[in-house]
């Protein structure tokens, strides 16, 4: 099967500037992506979809390849991931080249490890799914959670107060890193989230959204950690 590893990183960032090339821990942030992508070895291309001619620079100078930029249509604040997957897609298609199995990494992930693609992209490929997702445990059972109304607490699910918290059913959430899909499956549905999907579990210390300045330094501290 053909892989293609697509990495989305677009110029534009409100909360915090220049976040796609921004330093982590010493490198641009989507170095990780992009080493982790190569690093796995199942991909037969690993490419930045950017509208950023720095971005583009920093992704070859790290080894991506950049075949072309996005267009106006996928760069503004309404494109969503299946726009720039769509684009991506109809752009290699006409250099003739298609791909069976598509992993689209978020360029602000640095916890993605070559392990962890190389897992995922064999685990979807062995399995009869559309699509893989990792995903990470709720810390606290979404069956206790409280609701404010007019003031006071309300529990949304009373009649789980008094059961034990190993006996309520694990929760998850996306992990927000990448997700693995088979390119047939993501056309019909044009959806990332559609049809039969497996998990990859990470944990806690693997996961961090990073959407403002806390986030990154809590995301430095995490690394750190897993990788002192």
């Amino acid at each position: 099967m053909k892989a293609l590893a697509l990495i989305t990183a677009r110029g534009g960032s409100k909360r915090i500037p220049r976040k796609n090339i921004k330093d982590f821990n010493g490198k641009p942030i989507i170095a990780y992506s992009i080493e982790a992508a190569l690093g796995s070895g199942v991909f037969d291309e690993v490419m930045v979809s950017t509208d950023d001619e720095e971005i583009a620079e920093i992704s070859r100078y790290y080894g991506a390849q950049v075949p072309f930029l996005r267009s106006e249509k996928t760069s503004n604040d309404y494109a969503t991931t299946s726009d720039v997957i769509n684009e991506v897609i109809s752009e290699y298609e006409k250099r003739g080249r298609r791909f069976d199995i598509l992993t689209c990494i978020y360029p602000t992930a640095p916890f993605i490890t070559a392990d962890k693609l190389k897992k995922a992209v064999e685990d979807l490929e062995r399995s009869d799914a559309d699509t893989l997702i990792p995903v990470v445990r709720f810390s606290y059972p979404p069956q206790r959670a409280m609701e404010i109304h007019d003031g006071k607490l309300v529990f949304r699910q009373p009649e789980n107060l008094k059961a034990r918290s190993q006996d309520l059913t694990p929760h998850f959430h996306d992990a927000g890193q990448f997700y693995v899909t088979r390119t047939e499956s993501f056309l019909k549905t044009n959806n990332l989230l559609m049809g039969s999907i497996i998990p990859l579990e990470l944990s806690e210390l693997e996961v961090q959204d990073i959407d403002n300045e806390v986030d990154w330094k809590l995301a430095e501290l995490k690394y750190n950690l897993l990788n002192k």
